[in-house]
């Protein structure tokens, strides 16, 4: 193709791609095949690496791929982004109504159309577009000027980079169908318009208002990958959205999985909508994702059902609301109303009463983790919070304590953030009674009296006693749990007897246990001491990568684990190495080389080793590449999804066997995605990035004996 035919070409493969993002990411009905989408993807990247000049930034190829910055920049808004006026309970709402209509020059009696929408819990974000293209996102900030983050919203796949074509434009066959977001068009208000149909006229410039949010599923997702890392957890799904977008490096945004729901226009240049609800239908069919949950109300009592059903139901929709957004319908008689300060006249918050509490924090404890960790948790006196009694919240940090300010025998306000976490929310400072005490992390370990270092730069404080009894429970419970040496029947309870009685203090010393030593722990009968000695002993040749895993290093999961295992080849040659060689593995960076050379070096963890090797515990090698000829030999693949055909162990070390590489994330050098049922977020980036995605079935015939070579992609 000549330059035109490729540029003319391109255009058209990005509509398309667009159109399939809308269909998956939106509306949640695909209507291509992952092979008939990976083949526009690859298409398009062909075009563009042999017509550089070609890429245009809101390609489909671009949605990551930018350099982490080093801040961010100011953003001033063509229209500022006001905030909300809230009323709490049917008092204020019908006060609301009737103060419009007093302002309308309307009787008490008469009745006037809302739009209500679900208030989301999220982020408050502006996406500029020009011509049709996206080409600028930022927070709200102070309501004037915010903080430009496009590259970090570019991430999210429910953001259109184009604006769907429009009527009267070129489009692809079936994008023509009914995207209305009100299948009944009666009920939109003054449905007829001097344009026949506004939704044909995209205007050339607009500000376009959403929520930027977390689903519960993948709030729990990350907290539990950042507990496993022994990094801080978040403390609610909002924070964690924030946080996320707020990311200098857009890749980790990318990784977060955020939504978002459009709820509005700032600025909008030719608009021609009557109606608040015929712009958000206008939205949707131009690709936008609009909360489904909207309801055009009669009048004000319709609006309070539209209310007390939602606060009954919040629950089931996997994601946080605090509230119901109650607007006129008419944008008519919006302008009539105006704005009043920082809020406009003709649009409330209806706050819901938070699933809260009041108690009293009677102590504040440390709890000590496997990595020494030490996180002050508030003991307090015990109620119940939406259906159940909680009488514990994690503080997270002295850092958090002292901004709330939280002091022992304070009456605070708790609440379970996402209806999962116990959290509390602030103090009730005009409670307090002069009797209360300030907490201070204490300077010695509560637990082994060792010394408590906070490094520089970090929130959490550590108990550097690597024999602190605590770190040694959490320890050897990760040591002998299912992803690690997997020993069945040494679980939370043993270990803590175990320790308790003086019979074991590292997970090397469970080798060392005998028959009778087991029979002394509480309602340990023969069989079943026989059977965690068998389990014990039978444990004593893993996979090198288990064994990796199991010695609870910071920062090493599973997967780098493996990795290290593959490179090293043994525990002798990783422990030996040296913290640049360690920085010049593949997936190690200086954050977890730095932590392996530092737990190799501590004489207790050297003692550990020593003793497991003594003890006749020999970990499996990793398995030496097919020396026949692979035809994948040096490709990197990446498992996503439910296989059903092998493990995700087992199809990592296929690979791992013919000489290939198996990788825990998507980047350009991938070469192959393996994608198994409910695949996420790891195949659409395969997409992005024209990575070839094979299913289980292509993925078993590239490794079996006869198939042949192959080139990636």
């Amino acid at each position: 193709m000549d330059q035109r035919e490729a540029a003319a070409r391109a255009e058209e493969l990005r509509q398309q791609i667009n159109y399939h993002n809308y269909r998956y990411y939106v509306l949640d009905q695909p209507v291509a095949s992952d092979a008939e989408y990976d083949r526009l993807m690859r298409e398009l990247l062909a075009i563009e690496e042999e017509h550089p000049e070609l890429v245009t930034p809101d390609s489909p190829t671009q949605r990551v791929g930018a350099a982490p910055a080093t801040a961010f920049r100011s953003y001033t808004h063509r229209v500022p982004m006001l905030s909300l006026s809230n009323v709490f309970g049917d008092e204020e709402l019908l006060a609301f109504d009737r103060r419009v209509k007093r302002m309308l020059g309307m009787d008490e009696g008469a009745e006037i159309e809302y739009a209500a929408e679900l208030k989301i819990d999220g982020l408050a974000v502006s996406l500029t577009y020009e011509n049709g293209r996206f080409v600028t996102g930022a927070t709200r900030g102070d309501g004037f000027s915010g903080e430009d983050i496009s590259t970090n919203l570019r991430t999210i796949r429910a953001i259109p980079l184009a604006i769907l074509p429009t009527k009267g434009e070129k489009r692809r066959e079936g994008v023509m169908e009914n995207l209305s977001l009100f299948p009944d068009q009666s009920q939109i208000t003054n449905p007829k318009s001097e344009i026949a149909d506004p939704r044909s006229r995209i205007p050339a410039m607009m500000e376009v208002r959403g929520e930027v949010f977390m689903l519960h599923d993948e709030f729990r997702r990350i907290n539990r990958e950042r507990e496993e890392a022994g990094e801080q957890t978040f403390a609610n799904p909002r924070n964690a959205a924030a946080g996320s977008i707020r990311q200098l490096d857009p890749s980790i945004t990318a990784s977060r999985r955020l939504d978002i729901f459009i709820y509005g226009a700032g600025y909008m240049a030719d608009g021609a909508f009557r109606t608040h609800l015929e712009m958000l239908d206008a939205f949707k069919s131009w690709g936008f994702k609009i909360n489904p949950n909207i309801r055009l109300c009669r009048n004000i009592e319709e609006v309070r059902a539209f209310i007390a059903e939602w606060g009954e139901k919040r629950q089931l929709l996997g994601y946080d609301i605090d509230g119901v957004v109650v607007k006129v319908n008419s944008l008519a008689l919006q302008e009539r109303l105006g704005f009043v300060a920082r809020s406009p006249r003709w649009a409330v918050a209806y706050k819901f009463p938070a699933t809260q509490e009041t108690t009293i924090v009677k102590d504040i404890v440390i709890q000590v983790g496997r990595t020494g960790a030490l996180t002050p948790v508030a003991c307090m006196e015990p109620v119940e919070v939406g259906g159940v009694i909680v009488s514990r919240a994690t503080l997270h940090n002295e850092d958090e304590i002292r901004r709330k300010d939280i002091r022992i025998g304070d009456t605070v306000v708790i609440q379970r953030a996402g209806d999962v976490i116990p959290e509390v929310v602030k103090v009730i400072t005009e409670k307090r009674t002069g009797g209360e005490r300030e907490f201070a992390m204490p300077p010695e370990c509560p637990v082994c009296g060792g010394d408590v270092e906070r490094p520089e730069g970090e929130a959490v404080a550590r108990c550097v006693n690597i024999a602190c009894p605590a770190q040694t429970k959490e320890r050897i419970r990760h040591f002998a749990s299912r992803g690690a040496m997997d020993i069945e029947g040494v679980g939370p309870a043993q270990v803590d007897q175990l320790i308790d009685k003086g019979l074991i203090r590292d997970p090397a010393d469970l080798y060392y246990l005998t028959v009778d030593q087991l029979l002394t722990l509480d309602r340990m009968g023969e069989k079943s001491a026989s059977n965690i000695y068998n389990a014990i002993q039978g444990s004593k040749n893993p996979p090198l990568a288990r064994l990796i895993f199991g010695l609870g290093i910071r920062h090493v999961g599973e997967h780098v684990a493996r990795v290290l295992a593959d490179h090293f080849g043994s525990m002798e040659a990783l422990a030996g190495a040296t913290v640049e060689e360690l920085s010049g593995v593949a997936e190690v960076g200086p954050v977890i080389a730095a932590s392996l050379a530092g737990f190799f070096g501590e004489p207790e963890n050297r003692e550990v080793l020593r003793k497991l090797r003594e003890a006749d515990v020999n970990p499996r090698v990793a398995s030496k590449p097919a020396e026949t000829p692979s035809g994948i030999a040096g490709k990197v693949f990446v498992f996503t999804g439910a296989l059903q055909r092998f493990t995700r162990d087992e199809a990592e070390e296929k690979v791992r066997q013919l000489g290939a590489r198996a990788a825990s994330s998507v980047s350009k050098n991938t070469d192959f995605v393996v994608a198994g049922e409910n695949a996420g977020s790891k195949l659409q980036k395969a997409r992005d990035l024209g990575i070839t995605v094979l299913t289980e079935e292509e993925f078993e015939e590239m490794i079996s004996p006869t198939a042949p070579a192959e080139s990636g992609g």
